[in-house]
Parts: C-alpha cells; sequence; structure tokens
C-alpha cells in the first residue's frame, strides 16, 4: 500500500536518511573541497558508537551511572539515551511508564526503546490499611490521587482481580450515571466529589486486602510530548492506565512503533494529537474505551492492526490530515465501530482524509454496529468488508469505495445522505435497507441505485457475502492477526 506523502507544509517530513546522505553526496561532487568538507562534518553526526542501555527493575541502579550495570528505571534509561542508542527492558512487568519529553534522535540514527515482551503496568493496589472501613462491606478512600478531574473520573475503573469493573462508564461514549454510595452493591464502586472520595462495597465481612483490588495509578503506557523526533518503540505492551496506552502529543517527527499492545486502557488503546506524525506496525488494542483516535492534526499509518473488546470506539479519526490503515481486523463489541469525522470546535484547514484497505470489521454483540462518516469526512475504502454494520454517509462527506462488501446477518443499513458523495466499484451488497438520498432500494431495484449515484460499475447485490469473493482480509491474514493478538495476553 501507498501511504499518503507528507503534507506539502513541511516536505521534509518522513525523509529518510538514504536520500539525506544521496544529497550531501551530491554536493561533494558539485561544490568542491569546502562543501565536501560541510557534508563530511554533517555526515559525521553519527554517534561513533552506539550504545545499548539495559534496564532490569531487580538488580539494576540508577546510580551511580556505570555502563556494566543495568539501570533500574526506564526513566533513568531515556534521560541519557542519545541518537542511536538502544533502550533494552528485561522482559517482565513493569510498575513504571515510558516518558519521551522533547526526545530526538536522528535520521538513520533514532533512539530505540526495544520492550523484549515487557509489560507497562499502570496499576496499584488497593491497600486496606489507606481506607477506611465504614461496615457493612463498605470502604472509603479520600484523594487517592494528587488531583482528580472529570475527564480523569469520566475514564476511571478499579480492576477485581484483574478485571476492568467501569460501572457501565467509558470515555466518549455512552456512560451510566455515578451511582449513590447508599445504592451501592457488593462489588461496586463510586465517586463523591464534594469528599474528593472513592467507595468500594465488598461483599460483608470480606477483607479489602483480599479482594485483589487495584486502580490506575498512571496515565499513560507510553507517552510523547514537546518537539521531538526519530523514537522506535517495539515489543511494548501498555495496560492498566487510566488514560491511554500509548499518548503522543507535540510536534514529533519520525516516529515508528512496531509490535506494540495496549490492553485494557481507561480512554485510547493509541492516540496522536496535534501534529505528531507516527507509522505503527504491528498493534494490538483490546479492552480499552477507544480502539484507537487520532486527532486535530496528526497523521497516522497503521499496518497489521487487531482491535476487540472496546467500549466507546474501535476506530476514531477526528481531524485534518491523512490517516491509513492497512491489514486490519476489528472484532467489534463498542458503541460505535468507525467514525470519520471533523473537529466541532476549531476549524480544519482540510479534509479528514481516510484510506482503509484489506479491512474487516465484523461485529460481535448482539447489536448492529454503527460506522459514520461526517462533513467533510473523505474515506477511501479498498477491499474493506464490513459485517453486521450500518453505515451513514453525512452531507459534506466524500466515500471512494471498491471491491467492498457490505453485509451480515441480520444484514445491515446503509444510507448515503444529501449531499454526501458516493463513488463506487465492484462492490458487494446484502442490506436490510439501502438508501441513497430521499429513495430507498432493494436487490430488485439495485440498478436503479447505482444509476442514481452515478457509479458501482461491476458492483452487485449478493444472496451472502461470502458468494462475493472480494472485500477485506484474507483468511490466513484473519488467523495471522488473531494470533498476534491472543499472544499479546
Amino acid at each position: 500500500m501507498k501511504c499518503p506523502p507528507p503534507r506539502s507544509a513541511n516536505p521534509c517530513r518522513f525523509r529518510s536518511a538514504v536520500l539525506q546522505h544521496a544529497s550531501l553526496l551530491k554536493i561533494c561532487k558539485t561544490g568542491g573541497l569546502w562543501a565536501a568538507a560541510l557534508a563530511g562534518l554533517l555526515l559525521s553526526r553519527q554517534p561513533a558508537t552506539a550504545r545499548d542501555i539495559h534496564v532490569d527493575p531487580d538488580s539494576g541502579r540508577d546510580t551511580p551511572a556505570d555502563p556494566q550495570v543495568p539501570l533500574k528505571t526506564i526513566a533513568a534509561a531515556i534521560r541519557i539515551a542519545k541518537p542511536g542508542d538502544t533502550i533494552h527492558l528485561k522482559p517482565g512487568r513493569y510498575s513504571q511508564s515510558a516518558d519521551f519529553l522533547t526526545k530526538n534522535g536522528e535520521p538513520g540514527n533514532p533512539i530505540v526503546l526495544d520492550g523484549h515482551g515487557a509489560v507497562l503496568d499502570g496499576s496499584e493496589p488497593v491497600l486496606a490499611a489507606d481506607w477506611e472501613k465504614l461496615g457493612g462491606g463498605l470502604f472509603r478512600k479520600t484523594k487517592l490521587i494528587p488531583k482528580m478531574d472529570k475527564a480523569m473520573l469520566g475514564r476511571w475503573f478499579f480492576l477485581w482481580n484483574g478485571r476492568m469493573n467501569l460501572m457501565g462508564r467509558t470515555s466518549k461514549g455512552p456512560s451510566a450515571p455515578l451511582k449513590p454510595v447508599a445504592e451501592l452493591k457488593e462489588n461496586e464502586w463510586t465517586y463523591v466529589e464534594a469528599e474528593d472520595a472513592f467507595y468500594l462495597r465488598l461483599p460483608e465481612g470480606m477483607d479489602l486486602d483480599a479482594a485483589g483490588i487495584r486502580y490506575p495509578a498512571r496515565p499513560n503506557g507510553v507517552a510523547m510530548g514537546g518537539r521531538g523526533s526519530h523514537i522506535v518503540v517495539r515489543n511494548i505492551t501498555s495496560t492498566h492506565v487510566y488514560n491511554d496506552g500509548f499518548n503522543i502529543h507535540g510536534t514529533q517527527r519520525g516516529l515508528v512503533f512496531e509490535n506494540i499492545a495496549a490492553i485494557d486502557c481507561g480512554d485510547d488503546g493509541f492516540s496522536a494529537h496535534e501534529d505528531a506524525e507516527c507509522r505503527v506496525d504491528g498493534f494490538v488494542s483490546t479492552g480499552n474505551s477507544t480502539g484507537l483516535c487520532d486527532t486535530v492534526s496528526s497523521v497516522t499509518h497503521y499496518r497489521n492492526v487487531y482491535i476487540r473488546d472496546c467500549h466507546a470506539f474501535d476506530v476514531y479519526f477526528i481531524g485534518d490530515s491523512p490517516h491509513s490503515m492497512e491489514n486490519v481486523l476489528v472484532e467489534s463489541t463498542a458503541f460505535r465501530t468507525l467514525e470519520v469525522s471533523q473537529h466541532s470546535d476549531r476549524p480544519q484547514n482540510g479534509p479528514s482524509a481516510v484510506h482503509l484497505k484489506n479491512a474487516l470489521f465484523r461485529r460481535m454483540s448482539g447489536t448492529p454496529g454503527e460506522a459514520r462518516f461526517s462533513r467533510n469526512a473523505l474515506v477511501t475504502l479498498e477491499k474493506c468488508s464490513f459485517y453486521g454494520v450500518n453505515l451513514s454517509a453525512s452531507p459534506g462527506s466524500e466515500a471512494r469505495v471498491s471491491d467492498c462488501v457490505f453485509g451480515g446477518d441480520p444484514p445491515p443499513s446503509l444510507w448515503i445522505q444529501r449531499g454526501a458523495l458516493w463513488k463506487g466499484e465492484r462492490n458487494g451488497y446484502r442490506l436490510g435497507s439501502l438508501r441513497f438520498e430521499d429513495a430507498s432500494f432493494s436487490g430488485d431495484t439495485f440498478e436503479g441505485f447505482c444509476k442514481a449515484v452515478g457509479g458501482e460499475t461491476g458492483s452487485r447485490w449478493g444472496k451472502n457475502p461470502e458468494d462475493l469473493q472480494i472485500g477485506g482480509a484474507t483468511e490466513s491474514l484473519l488467523q495471522k492477526l488473531r494470533d498476534v493478538g491472543r499472544s499479546a495476553f
């Protein structure tokens, strides 16, 4: 798949070191000895010796800095890392985050964080010694974390023996109101803002330490902020944080993520903001509020993605920059399966351009999923399948659809609203409801639909989507993505 080129406002984005070096060699040939010397100086920026920095929370020491002794914390390793260095985490579970703030590698010499399968766990245990015992199985804790706000509270959860207890609440999706303390049942929690206090109710007589409850103490697993560049993060799982598994802010260039996973996070599995630019190859997102959410003017390109068991959105793009996904399996249970939309509170500089290739969105719950293309969404679907997912294209949106399948049991709906453009070819449809503007169509009147939208060359109405032999994700790819997803746990 050819990803969209970098934006013209900054043609140097994602420029490879190979091109830079080639340009410098050209200077040497044409610019004389002075230019050759300058080129040599620039090329010499590559570190003479790239280091391997090891982190071992059990045996490591952060001070004194002895290169022969592993460091104890990820933070200490990031602090001393320079372009070309690789930080190696000892496999295991870390009660730490990996925070990169204004950290820069160089083209061809990135700073690499290799987790080797490590898990960054944002949770801490609920300890009976820290909580008031009120009787009747009720416990109370004020100021559980230094500062609670509405955004954090909307993402909050407790873990009961490793399982998220959301109390019917989730970030970005429909949420139940917090319960009054008096209405708490066994194994439930609530929060009272006036007291800045959390309440837990257990079966009467159960010891709090024996309940195996944990809370999310850290906001993110991997975070980047400020002005950063040329960072590679690989082989890491983030879990049990109250915000994002991978949280990318600021002006970021040349970020690469490989073989990463975000599991049971309070907000997004992966989220890029501002004008960060990221490439992700190998991403598992399960049990999060949102599988992935990229916003503002971020540019993201994903390959080999598996998403399941999310609550609010599976895939959510908001903003005015290009995004792409290739080789995708979404087993959807979220409130909304896919949304591409514009900002509601700020002007956009261009369309929300999203290109999906070889993607399968399959609804797994008893209710239909929903995909929405809102105003200023420019969506390209190539070899994609939507099973059990209702889809609507709003006025001002444009969809370019080829070799795709829309079906499921029961058959879903497709509504192309007045003012939306739908440019399709070689697609397969088996729908319960097909609407274009104010007119409805069926299998018997499908030719009328093709004429109404002014396209759909080679498209047809199929009795079963599987009979159409088009659409996204081959069975071998689906099995590969499922296997990758299972290995993340």
